[in-house]
């Protein structure tokens, strides 16, 4: 796949610094989305979440966050507030979404983001030491994975150039010697051509809104993929007798 940047992990080194204005999203746990071509109000509108106005800069959105923490617990969220704005890409406007306290958007909202342009999305759970990454083209999920060597999607290899050339690699060898996190976010350039800085976080004109949070369905099975230290594939399958 043809790149119009050539960003890579090393580029994204301050997103893991202690001084970081991305710290507080590592550990209470975000979503960043960037799409071309949907307006940040139409975005949160796909969301179904709810506008609460505007906010200047990510300590005005952080803050946000924590006073929707602090609110009365009535058992239903929300607990997580997006912010919404306009940066430039690659082909013209792009707008980039940061959510925080949250590490998935509503069901099918990817999907219809996507739908008729492409949307590149990188998450964590905050804490637990889960982190995803997400290219939809058309409404259709193109690469996904959670770990570079285990990748799903209708075309899951057609970023392992890119992949490589981040510094992330394709081996659990390669990918346990890079910073991930950096890493994603210059793959996410590499699809967009959107550079993401500390400066442009904090500086820019969120528009905001709650995002509801999905209730957990009920199950009745699952099948888990367990995958040993050797490679070797076992399936374990969950009945809910409950």
């Amino acid at each position: 796949m043809h790149s119009m940047t050539t960003a890579t992990a090393a580029d994204y080194g301050w997103t893991s610094s202690s001084t970081s204005p991305f710290r507080y999203a590592l550990e209470s746990g975000y979503i960043l989305t960037l799409v071309r071509g949907v307006a940040p109000a139409e975005l949160l509108a796909l969301a179904g979440a709810e506008p609460t106005g505007v906010c200047e800069g990510l300590d005005e959105l952080i803050e946000g966050h924590q006073e929707l923490l602090e609110e009365p617990d009535d058992g239903d969220g929300p607990y997580v507030l997006a912010g919404a704005c306009v940066v430039q890409g690659e082909e013209g406007d792009w707008t980039l979404a940061l959510a925080l306290g949250g590490d998935s958007w509503p069901p099918g909202f990817m999907e219809s983001l996507s739908a008729g342009t492409r949307a590149v999305s990188h998450s964590s759970n905050g804490g637990k030491p889960m982190h995803f990454f997400h290219w939809y083209e058309n409404g259709e999920l193109r690469t996904g994975f959670e770990w570079p060597p285990v990748r799903s999607g209708s075309t899951p290899d057609e970023l392992n150039n890119l992949i490589c050339e981040v510094g992330l690699g394709l081996t659990d060898e390669e990918a346990s010697r890079v910073d991930r996190k950096a890493a994603v976010f210059a793959l996410a350039e590499r699809l967009t051509g959107v550079r993401v800085t500390a400066e442009l976080l904090a500086l820019a004109e969120y528009r905001t809104a709650e995002v509801p949070e999905e209730p957990a369905e009920e199950w009745t099975s699952i099948t888990v993929d367990i995958t040993d230290a050797y490679g070797v594939r076992t399936y374990a399958h969950i009945e809910n007798d409950g």
